[in-house]
C-alpha cells in the first residue's frame, strides 16, 4: 500500500522488528472475520479447473452478482478490481468538468487529471458533522454543467452516507453521469443506502463495487461496476482485457454472493464492534467522534495536544496502527480514522488509547 492508501505493513516490519501478522492494523478497511468458507471450500474442490479458460462471458457469475443486488445480469460490466473500473469509466466518458464530493479516494481525482478534467470539489464540512443535505448538492450540481459527479457512498473516510431516496433525488435532477462508489455499502443497511436497484431505470448511473473489502478478497481482484446505458458499456467492455476475471475469481464470487449466511454474519459482527468502538471512542477526552455508516469511524484530536501522526507513533510499538488523514483533502493533521478489526482487537487499542489520552 502507498502512502496515500494506509500503512506499508512490510516497511514497519522491517523498523520496528514485528513480523507483519503482529500488527493489529486498524488503518486497513478489509473486514477482519475473513471471506465466505464457502466459497474457499469450493475452490479447493475444484482446483483443477487452473487447467481451464474462464468462460468469457462469465454468465454464472453475474447471475450470481445480478441477484445479490438486484439488477439485470446484462448491465454488469466487471473488472480486476473496483480501481480499474474507475479508471475504465472516466476513460469512456472523458469528462471535462467534474464534481467531486469530498473528502474523498485519491484515485478518483487522478483519474480525472489523467484525462484533463476540470475538478470542482464539493467539501462536506466539519461544523457540519461532515453530513450533506440534498438540497444543497442538488443546487450545486444544477448551477453548472457537469460532465459527472463522484459519491463514495458510505464516504471514506468520513462514513456519511446518501440513502436510496436521496440518490434517485440527485439523479431526477441532472442529465450529468452519477457515479457511486459503494466499496464500503454492505457495511450498513444496503436496503436503505445502496444504489444498485436503480441502475435499471437511469441510464445516467454508474454505481462501482468491489469484493476486497466486504468480502476479504483483494487478492483475488474482483470489481463490478452496475450500468444500462449500452453505448458506454459497450466501451467500458471493449477496452477491458478478455478474461480480465481470472477463473478462481469467478468462481470465488459465483459461490461467495450467495453466500447469505456470511453476509448476515458479518453484517451482525460488525455492527456490533462498530457500536461498540464508536461508543469507547466518544469517552476519551479531547475526542471528537463522527457517526460513520461503514466500517471505519473518523476521529478528530480536539484537544490538540497532538497531532494524529503523533497519536500513531505512539500507537506502532504497541503493534497498533491507525490512519492519519492528512492526506485527504479538507482534513487537517488532527484527524485520524480506526478501522473495524476483531472485538479482542477493538479492545486492545481502547485500552492503549485510554492510556494515552
Amino acid at each position: 500500500m502507498s502512502v496515500n492508501h494506509g500503512a506499508n505493513l512490510y516497511d514497519l516490519s522491517s523498523k520496528y522488528g514485528f513480523s507483519k501478522q503482529d500488527f493489529m492494523d486498524f488503518s486497513s478497511n478489509i473486514n477482519p472475520f475473513g471471506t465466505s468458507n464457502l466459497a474457499k471450500q469450493y475452490l479447493i474442490d475444484n482446483l483443477d479447473m487452473v487447467s481451464m479458460y474462464p468462460d468469457p462471458h462469465y454468465v454464472n457469475l453475474k447471475r450470481s452478482i445480478s441477484n445479490y443486488c438486484n439488477c439485470l445480469a446484462e448491465n454488469i460490466v466487471l473488472g480486476s478490481g473496483a480501481t480499474e473500473l474507475i479508471s475504465s469509466f472516466i476513460e469512456t466518458i472523458v469528462p471535462k468538468h467534474a464534481l467531486l464530493v469530498s473528502p474523498a479516494y485519491s484515485e478518483y481525482e487522478k483519474e480525472l487529471a489523467k484525462n484533463n478534467c476540470n475538478i470542482t470539489k464539493y467539501f462536506a464540512k466539519k461544523e457540519n458533522n461532515f453530513k450533506i443535505n440534498i438540497g444543497e448538492l442538488i443546487n450545486t450540481i444544477s448551477k453548472d454543467k457537469y460532465d459527472l459527479v463522484i459519491i463514495c457512498n458510505p464516504s471514506n473516510p468520513t462514513g456519511f452516507a446518501f440513502n436510496k431516496l436521496e440518490i434517485e433525488k440527485i439523479l431526477k435532477s441532472t442529465t450529468s453521469f452519477v457515479m457511486i462508489d459503494e466499496t464500503y455499502i454492505e457495511f450498513t443497511d444496503i436496503n436503505e443506502f445502496s444504489s444498485t436497484s436503480l441502475v435499471d431505470t437511469y441510464k445516467n448511473l454508474f454505481v462501482i463495487r468491489g469484493t476486497s473489502k466486504f468480502f476479504s478478497t483483494p487478492g483475488i481482484r474482483l470489481g463490478y461496476g452496475l450500468i444500462s446505458n449500452e453505448n458506454i458499456q459497450d466501451k467500458i467492455n471493449s477496452n477491458l482485457n478478455l478474461w480480465n476475471i481470472n477463473i478462481f475469481a469467478s468462481m470465488m464470487g459465483e459461490i461467495m454472493f450467495s453466500d447469505k449466511d456470511f453476509v448476515n454474519t458479518t453484517v451482525d459482527l460488525m455492527l456490533k464492534e462498530r457500536d461498540f468502538l464508536t461508543k469507547a471512542l466518544k469517552n476519551l477526552e479531547g475526542l471528537k467522534v463522527y457517526e460513520s455508516k461503514g466500517n471505519f469511524i473518523l476521529c478528530e484530536i480536539i484537544s490538540k495536544n497532538m497531532t494524529a501522526n503523533e497519536l500513531r507513533e505512539k500507537l506502532i510499538p504497541n503493534k497498533i496502527i491507525i490512519r492519519d488523514c492528512v492526506s485527504f483533502d479538507g482534513l487537517d493533521v488532527f484527524f485520524f480514522r480506526v478501522c473495524i478489526l476483531k472485538p479482542e482487537e477493538n479492545r486492545l487499542l481502547m485500552d492503549s488509547l485510554n492510556k494515552i489520552f
